[in-house]
């Protein structure tokens, strides 16, 4: 075979597949970029293999291609079997959450909430926020931990540029929440640092924006108790309101056992007790979801074994 056989043999393209890859994007609005992501090919071999004009191991593309579809009909597969989760329940953990996010915004003070993990914070929070306006919320990591990087994560929240020196996004974000009645809420606030607690607070002294701070019990170690530095104690004589979480309520495991329908006593008292365990009210809403799905399956009720099968296939022990 010569190169140029070669060459045609690489070249020659599976259109109906190229055609299909062009009707999802035009159906959900992707972008090629997107795409690029999803199956992992460089982006310019997927441009010119969409085109057909890419001259590499269009084999070798489309089996990615094939991958990604392939995928994508098991997602739906498991989609259209997996019940959907409950809708947002309101918990009395996730009332203390909203209350001190609320009373942040209309006082335009500084609230704290912190606890341990999986009891419903970050929720209840992405809750109010589509629910109130001009409520923004900033995810904070270890990278993000000082002034630069979490103001420059509030001017992304705030759709602001965020080149330029420190000091102009901070000014352009005091000028973008002044006045707003808006809330600015910290969630994993424990990975700041001294400094970048303190470039919130003088956010919130010069435009009396609301400023909630979520996070695990370091948040709240950091700025109170026998453990404040000096240097915090600004920012704590502003907190105006206080929520710990320290382990789920049974009022947290019954409203959702209730809005899931669990109403058998045996199949209750065994949910009470992984809901008790620290962190584990996102567990239990996972274990009675995958327990749905079970039921469905075999087509019978939910039971107290079913519960315990998704359980322990989730990897549960009691």
């Amino acid at each position: 075979m010569t190169r140029e056989q070669r060459k045609t043999m690489k070249a020659k393209r599976n259109d109906a597949l190229a055609a299909a890859v062009e009707q999802i994007i035009a159906d959900e609005g992707l972008t090629q970029a997107s795409v690029s992501k999803l199956t992992n090919i460089n982006a310019a071999r997927l441009n010119q293999w969409l085109k057909g004009t890419y001259l590499g191991d269009n084999e070798k593309i489309e089996q990615a291609i094939q991958r990604w579809l392939d995928s994508r009909e098991s997602e739906a597969e498991l989609e259209g079997k997996l019940p959907a989760d409950t809708d947002w329940v309101r918990t009395p953990s996730a009332s203390s959450v909203m209350s001190a996010l609320s009373f942040a915004q209309m006082a335009g003070s500084i609230s704290v909430v912190y606890g341990g993990a999986g009891i419903g914070k970050t929720t209840a929070i992405r809750t109010y926020q589509n629910q109130a306006p001009n409520v923004w919320v900033v995810t904070a990591t270890p990278t993000v931990a000082r002034p630069g990087p979490i103001l420059t994560r509030i001017a992304q929240a705030l759709n602001l540029r965020t080149t330029g020196a420190v000091h102009i996004v901070e000014s352009n974000i005091i000028e973008r929440v002044q006045g707003t009645r808006g809330l600015i809420v910290i969630d994993e606030a424990q990975h700041l640092c001294h400094r970048a607690l303190d470039s919130i607070r003088a956010i919130h002294d010069a435009t009396g924006v609301g400023i909630c701070l979520s996070g695990n019990e370091i948040v709240y170690a950091q700025l109170t108790g026998g453990t404040r530095a000096i240097g915090f104690a600004q920012l704590f004589s502003r907190v105006s309101k206080r929520v710990r979480l320290s382990k789920p309520q049974d009022g947290d495991i019954t409203a959702i056992l209730d809005a899931w329908g669990i109403t058998d006593k045996q199949s209750r008292k065994f949910c009470l007790a992984i809901g008790r365990r620290p962190g584990a009210l996102r567990g239990l809403s996972q274990t009675l979801r995958l327990a749905t799905l079970f039921a469905n399956n075999v087509g019978e009720p939910l039971s107290l074994q079913i519960i315990r099968d998704a359980w322990t296939d989730l990897g549960g022990d009691l």
